[in-house]
């Protein structure tokens, strides 16, 4: 668990730079499209300011993203409270604050830069028709995505997907009525190195999507393994987890940029969108979970 923690840590100091770097990437490439190196410089300064949000507000970000409201006091959901507030005793990390997303699709997210500043939040359908142990499953799994220091990758990731997408967006567009700039003076090697650049910011969204399903697969396996054994209890999760597959409410505030933050995969119903799913196929999970009991 250490060893995760640790290595938890590292990745997301390699995110960081991989923010960074894709930021500089870009803004090279508009520059050599555009001939103003102003668009490199900004590139860099964005990028900077990008990592400072993503590791401080990241969170909220994502809770309003998804439309979670909260946090909730004990009153508002008791069943989820108390689940949350002893499983947390249990993990022996800081209770969570808990929201609640109003949907009757079957999901829950965990997300924060740390335990100590960590949220969860549940859909009022989970909430709502999970019994007393497949609720407390979730939860665990939950909270071993808080205890692993899984949150921060993955919280991050989200402002990633989303700034690179819109970035990527505004420039294709900008070609497309009209924009850029071809230099002349710079012959072949110049219209090479815009060709280059232009390729490169089209590409950009889909490296960030592979940085997305590279942080989120192994991640789920390991909370759903955490989680079991925090609740001695590895059938709870493996029903839940039954429940939330069969269900076919897709989850509406949920996006490219958060899909990886759900418990399952909030799209139903696209082939397309369960190939480039950010999470294991529920079976496996379930197969491996049901393993641990025998």
């Amino acid at each position: 668990m250490y060893s995760q923690i640790a290595s938890n840590k590292r990745r997301t100091i390699l995110l960081f730079v991989v923010i960074v770097a894709l930021y500089a990437l870009v803004g090279w490439a508009l520059a050599r499209v555009y001939g103003n190196q102003l668009f490199f410089v900004l590139a860099i300064v964005i990028s900077l300011v990008q990592a400072l949000i993503s590791y401080y507000y990241a969170d909220k970000i994502a809770l309003f993203a998804t439309g979670a409201k909260g946090p909730l006091r004990k009153s508002d959901a008791p069943e989820v409270y108390r689940a949350v507030e002893n499983l947390s005793i249990t993990a022996g990390v800081p209770m969570p604050a808990v929201y609640l997303i109003s949907s009757p699709a079957f999901n829950a997210f965990a997300t924060g830069r740390d335990p100590k500043h960590s949220s969860i939040a549940v859909t009022t359908g989970l909430a709502e028709r999970l019994d007393k142990t497949e609720l407390e499953g979730v939860i665990a799994h939950e909270l071993s995505h808080v205890k692993n220091r899984d949150i921060l990758v993955m919280t991050v990731v989200v402002v990633l997907i989303g700034a690179l997408g819109i970035l990527s967006n505004i420039f294709t567009r900008s070609l497309w009525w009209g924009g850029g700039r071809r230099d002349n003076n710079e012959g072949g090697g110049g219209n090479i190195l815009a060709i280059v650049g232009i390729v490169l910011i089209i590409l950009a969204p889909i490296i960030g999507m592979l940085v997305q399903l590279a942080v989120s697969r192994r991640r789920e396996y390991l909370a759903d393994a955490s989680g079991a054994l925090l609740t001695r209890y590895p059938e709870g999760l493996a029903k839940a987890l039954e429940k939330i597959s069969a269900d076919k409410h897709p989850l509406e505030t949920a996006s490219s940029a958060t899909a990886h933050l759900f418990i399952a995969n909030p799209f139903k119903g696209s082939s397309i969108s369960n190939l480039f799913s950010t999470h294991p196929p529920v079976k496996d999970r379930i197969r491996k979970l049901r393993a641990m009991i025998k």
